[in-house]
């Protein structure tokens, strides 16, 4: 035997020699292993961040304006240990979340139902996308008085903006994607004599879910902005964190701005991830989204 055939043949006999309970540990280890280098470079970007925010803090501090920029253990407090604000934030951090999902989830439907009437013929979406694209163009805040002149000014307005703003993606990413189905795979279920009805439910669907799913995500981190944005305008009802940030800001609580704002960015990122886990459980298995 050659040495390659012997080098081969006692490399096959150490793998065949681990035992699976080894052979499970190693790709376990290997799991590991991959979501560490996942996770380091944006935890070290954060530390710099804080170490940059303390820096500004200081220097606003020592200016007699630190409600301006408090100190990052400050917004920490109040956001987690402060009598008085923190039940506020968690109760206007829950009403903003149902206003952000109500708008979201009518967002998905009309822009899924939207592109897909669309997707069956040139003309219809001649006719019709225009209308996305003037709808994705109109200055909301612009549209804010008139929409609660019109709906009043509690849920039901600030859904409305929220789905002005969180509709787009979810139209142009559908259409996209029933768009781009193989011609091929089309030409073949015409010659089956397949129906639209299961062209649509059998072929474009299941092949357009990566891009309805992009359109999702995207979508997810507009409703939080549209829930914010509605909430400072249509101050009447119940508050969320909209009105939590104007209060506070008026009455220089530096620290419970921050907090309020921090926590809205963070469920735009906790609904953004939620799609994002959602993508990959539903098409991770034959769509790598990264």
């Amino acid at each position: 035997m050659s040495v390659a055939g012997s080098e081969f043949a006692s490399g096959a006999g150490a793998g065949d020699s681990l035992s699976p309970r080894a052979l499970r540990q190693a790709r376990i280890n290997r799991v590991y292993a991959r979501r560490a280098n996942q996770w380091w470079p944006p935890l070290a970007v954060l530390a710099v961040l804080v170490g940059l925010w303390y820096l500004v803090a200081n220097y606003y501090a020592s200016q007699q304006l630190a409600f301006l920029v408090p100190y990052p253990h400050l917004v920490v407090k109040a956001a987690f240990a402060d009598p008085l604000f923190t039940p506020q934030l968690v109760a206007d951090l829950g009403n903003s979340t149902q206003v952000a999902l109500t708008g979201l989830v009518i967002a998905i439907v009309i822009g899924v139902v939207w592109a897909t009437l669309m997707a069956q013929a040139k003309w219809v979406e001649r006719s019709l996308f225009p209308y996305a694209v003037i709808l994705q163009c109109i200055p909301i805040l612009a549209l804010v008085p008139l929409i609660g002149a019109l709906f009043g000014y509690e849920f039901l307005s600030r859904v409305i903006v929220t789905v002005m703003i969180s509709i787009f993606p979810m139209v142009s990413n559908t259409l996209f994607g029933l768009q781009s189905t193989d011609l091929a795979q089309r030409e073949l279920f015409k010659l089956q004599g397949a129906s639209k009805w299961t062209t649509l439910t059998k072929l474009q669907f299941p092949a357009a879910l990566p891009s309805i799913f992009v359109g999702l995500r995207n979508a997810a981190g507009l409703s939080v902005i549209g829930a914010i944005v509605g909430d400072q305008f249509f101050q009447r009802g119940t508050p969320g964190l909209g009105v939590l940030i104007q209060v506070s800001t008026s009455r220089l609580n530096g620290a419970g701005t921050y907090a309020a704002i921090l926590t809205a960015s963070l469920l735009g990122v906790a609904v953004f991830l939620l799609f994002g886990w959602l993508s990959r459980l539903a098409i991770g298995k034959w769509y790598d989204f990264g």
